[in-house]
Parts: structure tokens; sequence; C-alpha cells
């Protein structure tokens, strides 16, 4: 009886520990989306401009249609002047997070941003909650040696981190009219994290962005009461010249 005691405790605990192992997550394609190097060239492309922000360095991150990520960057801001990128280690985490959220409620006909979802998800708001719908996975964000992060050997690629971010930074990727995945940047003001997704999209070249058309009128950010709070620099007005705001 004791054997057999012994022997349950141990399958209990086995079941129990099981959720601490990550494992490749299926549907881990990314043939269709852009590469580790098209990403970082576009995210260099996209901070080498005044954004309105800081201007400091970035993350960027890009997931499949099934919120894989693909890749995972990191790049120094013409501001900062910095040989070696040194973003805000904690938005690395952020810019999947926005990645997931543009692919998770984009659709071949309303492609939504984060910065879209602002005013919707304040208190009393239509979608208040959502910000609190779907936790990041820390046993994704925080494995691996912290030394790849940003490099081929991220340790997030190939997995699914999940989480909700709900400001901007994150658009949906289109190719042929259809959703394939999407892009989220974090490292400055929320304001102009949304102006260098848009740039970097951009950057990536119109493959990433083809047959958009009608879907794109959820993506512009809006400033103003009951919407997308302003982030106190030149934000609004980069974002009025790049065409990345409605107003």
């Amino acid at each position: 009886m004791m054997k057999k005691t012994k022997y349950s405790f141990a399958v209990i605990v086995g079941l129990l520990s099981a959720p601490a192992m990550t494992y490749a997550a299926a549907n881990n394609d990314c043939a269709a989306l852009p590469t580790h190097e098209q990403l970082q060239t576009a995210l260099a492309s996209a901070i080498s401009n005044d954004n309105g922000g800081f201007n400091l360095d970035m993350w960027a991150t890009v997931v499949n249609r099934y919120g894989v990520v693909c890749a995972v960057v990191k790049a120094a801001s013409a501001n900062t002047g910095n040989t070696t990128p040194d973003p805000w280690p904690g938005s690395r985490a952020i810019s999947a997070q926005k990645a997931n959220t543009a692919n998770s409620f984009s659709t071949v006909n309303t492609s939504i941003s984060t910065a879209w979802l602002f005013p919707a998800v304040q208190d009393g708001g239509s979608l208040y909650g959502l910000q609190f719908s779907n936790p990041v996975d820390p046993r994704v964000v925080y494995r691996g040696d912290p030394l790849n992060n940003g490099t081929t050997s991220d340790a997030m690629n190939g997995l699914k981190p999940g989480g909700v971010n709900v400001f901007g930074g994150g658009l949906a990727l289109f190719k042929s009219g259809e959703v394939i995945g999407a892009i989220g940047v974090s490292g400055d003001t929320s304001c102009a994290d949304h102006n260098i997704a848009w740039r970097s999209r951009i950057a990536l070249g119109s493959t990433f962005h083809d047959g958009l058309g009608a879907a794109g009128d959820f993506e512009k950010i809006t400033y103003g009461d009951d919407a997308h709070a302003e982030c106190g620099n030149t934000e609004r007005t980069v974002a009025g010249v790049i065409g990345s705001s409605t107003n």
C-alpha cells in the first residue's frame, strides 16, 4: 500500500509540474513572415527618423497567424548614438504582447491596431477588461539566456508568448488581403511606438500590407477626448505627417 501511495504521489507531482515545461509551438511556420534580417533593417530605418517621442533604442517582434514568434530584434536609435542597442529590457515582452494583440484581433475585414483599442478598454468602455484577458506566458518571455535576446537565437522564437496590450505599437501584417501575422514594437512612448510600428511596416515593403484596403480603417491612432491619450511630445505632429493618425 505504501509503495502504491508513493507511486501515486510521484505521478501527481509530475502532472502538476508539467506546465512549467515549454515546447516549440505547433504551426510555427514563419516562411511568409519577415526574416530576422528584414525586421532588423525595417526597425533601424524607422528609428532613424524623429518619431516625436524620446527617440530611444527599440525592440520589435513579429508573430505568425497562430501567435508564434518568428523574429525578435533590437536596434539603436540615431538619437542615442549607441553602438550596441540598449532598449528598455521590459519592452521586449511588451513588443511581443503588441504583436500578439494586433494579430489576435485582426481579420481580413478589420485590422485593429493596439492604438485603436486604447479608448475602448478604459473604465466604462465597451471592451474594458480586455487587457486582462490573455496574460503573457512568463515561461516563454523570460526563458533562455538574456544575452541572446534580440538575436536569431532569442528564446521566444517558435513559441507563443500570448498577452494583450492596448496602447500604440502593434499592427497586423497582410499578404494578398489575408492576415499573416503582426508586428509589435516597444521602447519609447506609446504614441511614438505607434509611429515606429507604422514606419517599420512600410519599411518591410508593400508585400506585408498588401490588400489591406478598408480593413485598415481601424489602424490609425485618434487623439483627443475618449480617444488615445497624448504623450506630451510631438508624436501627434509626426503621426499627421506620416499618415498614421486620423486627426
